[in-house]
Order: C-alpha cells, then structure tokens, then sequence
C-alpha cells in the first residue's frame, strides 16, 4: 500500500486516511490508486465493520491534481491518441462504487475542503460529519468539466435537483454550516473534536448488525431509481435475509432479556 494512503484496521474499523497534506490530498495517479485498493481492501475483508474515510492536513480532499493532468492532456494532444480523462474510468468510478456499494458503513470525516471529486467520494459515504472549517465545492463547470465521481446522482439526492444545479452550475464555497442546513452533511463538530466525534461514530457503526447496514444501504440504493411496489418486493426480500441473520436473533433475545444486544456482524 501506497504511504499516500494510509489503512488500518482496529476492531472491526478500516481508517483510511488520504495522506498528501503538502498537496492538499489532491488526486495524483498513486493516490488514486491506492486509495481504490483500500476501499476494494476494506469491502472484501470480512474483519471489517465499518469503514472511516478522512484526509491528512487542512483539506479532505481538493480532486484531480491538477499539475499532473496539465501533462496528461498535453501528452493526448501531442499524440493525438488516447484520452486525458480515463482516470474517470479507471479510479473515480470504482473509487465511488466502492464507497457507496460496500456492504458496510461508510464515514467520512471531513476535515478541511472537499473539492470535485474530494467531494463527490464524501457524498457517496453513509454519513458525513465536518469539522467547522471545513468547505465543500463542486469546481467542475469552473475548469470547464462535467461532474464526476457520481455527485450528479448524490448531490441532487442530498439537497435537491435545484440546489445541486445551481451548485454545479454557479460552483462557489459552501463552509461546514451551510452544508448542514443543505443536508450535504449529518453533523459539524469543532475542528479540534472531529477525529474523535467521526471515530466515536464509526466504532458504534463497525459495532452494529453489519448485514443490517449492508441491506439498508441497497434498500436506500434501489429506491431511488425505482417505484414504490418494486421497492417493497425489495424490502421483502432483504428482510427476509436480515430476519435470518444471527445478529437478529441476538438482538430479539437481548430485548426480551432487557440487555443490550452484542453484534457479531453475521
């Protein structure tokens, strides 16, 4: 693994954490990398529960490196072949799919700004907590690009196809606050108390019905592209599995006790 992401994992909880603060976390070819290998990591390892995703420094992420791609576009014009925006394709796809598609919760923690694609993999997390300094933007139409990262699916489902147009289209700085009252992110802490507010938060996440999450993630998923009977034959299904989980059957048995469950994630 790649020093420009760093993974650990303790107790049922994968931290990962972009490490280029020099750079402000910005998305060069390694980072980007290694951070789809952690998330895939992390999605396949059943000792994980939970996942904690934040950036090193005074920004969560700022996207693209835009030094590295002043090159990469240079060499597709100078060769007339290839194209400069396959890392959309190779890392910022599978990146986005694995954070929104792991069958585990997802917390970003974001600790400073969240800019393009840095803000697009913190809107495909489960929850979002930010430090009062921190600032979200979505900087596409300004550097004369689309939206990538998936935030023209999440950032409409967050806050309003409105306020998301007027946000790709006018792209400005929304601070922590703002961010709040739009619904872009669940909780904002003081800068000094956001590592152990979006630590507390996971570990009680890594330490619940892990199948549960899984399903209440796929439910959500389906159905905001489907109707409401497709949704409920889906909510039968995945109730059907949860009502057969073991965590269920501890959790039944724990209420009856008047205890308070322990999960095993099964």
């Amino acid at each position: 693994m790649a020093d420009t992401v760093l993974h650990e994992v303790t107790d049922g909880l994968a931290t990962i954490t972009l490490n280029r603060p020099d750079a402000m976390n910005s998305l060069n070819t390694e980072i980007k990398e290694a951070l789809r290998e952690a998330l895939q990591q992390a999605a396949a390892d059943s000792a994980v529960r939970a996942v904690l995703l934040t950036g090193r420094g005074r920004a969560f992420c700022v996207g693209q490196d835009l030094k590295e791609h002043i090159g990469t576009l240079a060499e597709a014009r100078e060769s007339g072949v290839g194209n400069s925006m396959d890392t959309v394709r190779r890392h910022y796809n599978p990146i986005t799919e694995a954070i929104a598609g792991m069958p585990k919760p997802v917390v970003a923690a974001v600790n400073g700004v969240a800019a393009g694609a840095g803000a697009g993999f913190a809107f495909a997390a489960d929850y979002r907590i930010a430090a009062a300094t921190a600032a979200f933007t979505t900087s596409f139409a300004g550097v004369a690009l689309t939206a990538d990262s998936g935030v023209s699916w999440t950032l409409p489902r967050l806050i309003g196809h409105g306020r998301a147009a007027d946000l790709l289209l006018f792209p400005r700085t929304v601070d922590a606050h703002e961010a709040l009252d739009l619904g872009m992110v669940n909780r904002v802490v003081p800068a000094d108390e956001l590592t152990a507010e979006a630590e507390a938060v996971a570990r009680k996440l890594a330490g619940g019905p892990t199948l549960a999450y899984a399903a209440l993630k796929e439910s959500m998923a389906y159905g905001t592209t489907h109707t409401l009977v497709e949704t409920l034959a889906k909510e039968d299904e995945l109730q059907t599995r949860a009502g057969a989980s073991e965590d269920h059957a501890i959790a039944v048995e724990a209420f009856v006790r008047k205890e308070k469950p322990r999960f095993t994630g099964r």
